[in-house]
């Protein structure tokens, strides 16, 4: 089964993290008209290739004009054409922007797939519907007695008493159960912005949100009858009067709570060209974010009219339109939002800022002014601090819930390594495909942190971990900057080898040669370059007549040479020049012993020539030795 067809068979809440995925710059109308196609083609590769990004741009327009040509129905063969001289105009002078855009679709999608497997619900749900159902039922009950008391004149006190009670329970429902799982939620959505579990749940907190409003209302309406009642039949001494105003005023207040408390951003400012990486805005490109309103009511106005506001208490503006009317969403929940698409910064700002969204709200007579915020962002100038920033993005939603905390960096708290290390695993298994495991973790640990006996305790500072200042010792970079590094080295260049765990990546040179020592000759593991950014190497073992483990490094290959000539087919054709002497391919088996071929083959660029595309390298071979020392690296061909 196709990759889109599996996504169009996912439940609302997981298609409405796809629906945010398409826009101007890929329509969803393209993904859906060319799947197969789409799908076949290779992206990734196209990202980095400006000659097979134009290739598959081409082939694309041709592919959307034939679909339009057979296109029979008139309204979507005419939008079919506006798409392909939209495409045309945008991409014509960058190919490789749509090969990025499509790619980082494809690959969310496939995220969302994966998440649909393990996703559990986390929320709380059985307590809190249970305790609603009762209420409500209990409500109902209330309000058939009520119709019938009013009609009979009959027991009138009863009632009255009756709905008295009724109030503390609704009170204990929004203050005790409603709120905390919207605060749950808030949380559950930073965590998943920084890689933690795909965030789900919306829709069940606004049943419960929508239930809630509607008992409220029913109350007031009871409290309006009451009114009538006492005008009627009273007594001397009827608490009823003195009560009703209080009652009043209290249910009016938890009305105001749970409608601004339903105002909600549900999807946090994003750029389209960086997908993962949410809450990072950069000054000249357009961003997204979508608000939502929790309760769902005939009575609301649903022409709310939603203003944007950037850094509200300071002078900054936004490009474009900053307000949209919410409207009710064609899908199973029918809630109510608004998606702001196209917005962007004119000038570059410092520290932490955020997205104010403000509307008002009419219902029953009450009005309510609602807003929101998004969470704290990072603005910057040029894409090169975009590392720093996710690394800001990172630390404040790892160690704090505080949604409006924008002077938070003057003196930001330390991360234990417990916290720390399961985040740089979110980066790898949401950015990489493949989280890291508790050996490579260990390695990273001791790098950062050093030999420590209890590492998980131990508490790191956001200067250690990102800072130029605090550099990894002897180098220019700091341990964030190297990492990153990695990571878009995996991306670009080792995804597939990385996914199927043939890379142990993260592993220290005394260790690898201990899990080398004694292994047969030509066996071999991949690691990631401790000296340089964004490098990968591999060393082999070779027994000795006497018994002696040798070992064999090469200097690092990074993005530079990655880019002519993929990593599968440098093991493939890797040889050894010694003395003016070509050996074999001194590459046998991976690490345990698995044989080369049998692990790489799949990812062979091309068939191997028989007689001149082989590659050698020069390496000064350091035999019963420990490590290699100053290693040259030559590409060579026709050898």
């Amino acid at each position: 089964m196709s990759q889109w067809k599996q996504i169009q068979q996912l439940e609302v809440g997981l298609l409405e993290h796809v629906d945010y995925l398409y826009n101007d710059n890929f329509p969803m109308d393209v993904r859906q008209g060319l799947a197969d196609w789409i799908e076949g083609q290779d992206w990734e590769t196209a990202e980095r290739n400006e000659s097979m990004a134009a290739m598959l741009f081409t082939n694309l327009l041709g592919q959307l004009e034939r679909s339009c040509a057979q296109e029979p129905n008139f309204l979507q063969r005419h939008n079919l054409k506006i798409i392909h001289q939209q495409l045309q105009m945008k991409y014509n002078t960058n190919p490789g922007l749509i090969a990025r855009v499509i790619s980082n679709c494809l690959r969310e999608e496939r995220r969302i797939l994966s998440s649909a497997c393990m996703q559990q619900q986390v929320v709380r749900h059985p307590r809190l519907t249970y305790s609603l159902s009762i209420f409500s039922s209990e409500l109902n009950q209330l309000m058939d007695q009520a119709v019938k008391y009013i009609e009979d004149m009959q027991d009138e006190f009863d009632l009255r008493y009756k709905t008295l009670q009724s109030r503390g329970n609704l009170y204990s429902l929004v203050t005790c159960d409603l709120h905390p799982e919207l605060l749950e939620w808030r949380r559950r959505q930073q965590v998943s912005i920084i890689g933690g579990p795909l965030l789900t749940g919306l829709d069940l907190l606004q049943n419960w949100f929508t239930g809630t409003a509607h008992s409220l209302f029913q109350i007031k309406r009871q409290l309006d009858k009451l009114g009538e009642l006492v005008v009627k039949v009273t007594y001397e001494g009827d608490p009823i009067p003195l009560q009703t105003p209080h009652m009043a005023e209290t249910v009016r207040c938890l009305v105001y709570l749970v409608i601004k408390s339903s105002f909600v951003v549900e999807v946090q400012p994003c750029m389209p060209t960086h997908p993962q990486r949410s809450l990072i805005i950069k000054t000249g490109v357009q961003f997204t974010t979508k608000v939502r309103l929790l309760v769902k009511l005939p009575e609301v106005d649903y022409q709310l009219k939603v203003k944007t506001t950037f850094d509200k208490n300071r002078q900054f503006f936004i490009l474009t339109n900053s307000t949209k009317a919410m409207d009710v969403e064609d899908s199973a929940n029918g809630c109510l939002s608004v998606e702001f698409r196209h917005l962007g910064l004119l000038s570059v700002t410092e520290e932490l800022h955020s997205l104010s969204f403000e509307a008002h709200f009419m219902v029953l007579g009450l009005a309510i002014d609602l807003e929101t915020t998004s969470l704290p962002l990072v603005v910057i100038s040029n894409v090169s601090q975009l590392p720093a920033g996710w690394a800001s993005v990172m630390w404040y939603n790892l160690l704090t819930d505080e949604p409006r905390n924008l002077g938070y960096f003057g003196n930001p708290p330390r991360a234990s390594w417990s916290q720390l290390s399961e985040v740089l695993s979110w980066q790898f298994s949401s950015f990489a495909g493949r989280g890291l495991n508790p050996d490579q973790l260990l390695m990273l640990g001791e790098k950062l942190l050093g030999t420590q006996p209890n590492y998980p305790v131990i508490h790191v500072s956001l200067s250690h971990f990102c800072l130029l200042q605090e550099n990894i010792p002897g180098k220019a970079f700091s341990f964030w900057i190297w990492l990153e590094s990695i990571l878009e080295l995996i991306r670009k260049h080792l995804l597939p080898v990385w996914n199927d765990n043939y890379i142990m990546g993260f592993v220290s040179k005394e260790k690898e040669r201990a899990l080398l020592k004694g292994k047969e000759g030509g066996t071999f593991l991949l690691r990631f370059s401790e000296s340089h950014l964004g490098g990968i190497t591999f060393t082999w073992v070779e027994q000795a007549d006497n018994g002696e483990s040798n070992f064999t490094s090469v200097e690092p290959y990074t993005k530079s040479r990655l880019i002519a000539l993929p990593f599968a087919d440098i093991l493939r054709n890797y040889k050894v020049i010694s003395e003016g002497l070509v050996t074999d391919n001194p590459l046998k088996f991976l690490y345990p012993n698995i044989p080369k071929d049998e692990a790489f083959s799949r990812y062979y660029n091309s068939p191997q020539s028989k007689g001149n595309a082989t590659v050698s390298v020069l390496v000064c071979v350091c035999l019963h030795t420990m490590f290699q020392i100053g290693s040259r690296l030559k590409m060579t061909q026709g050898i």
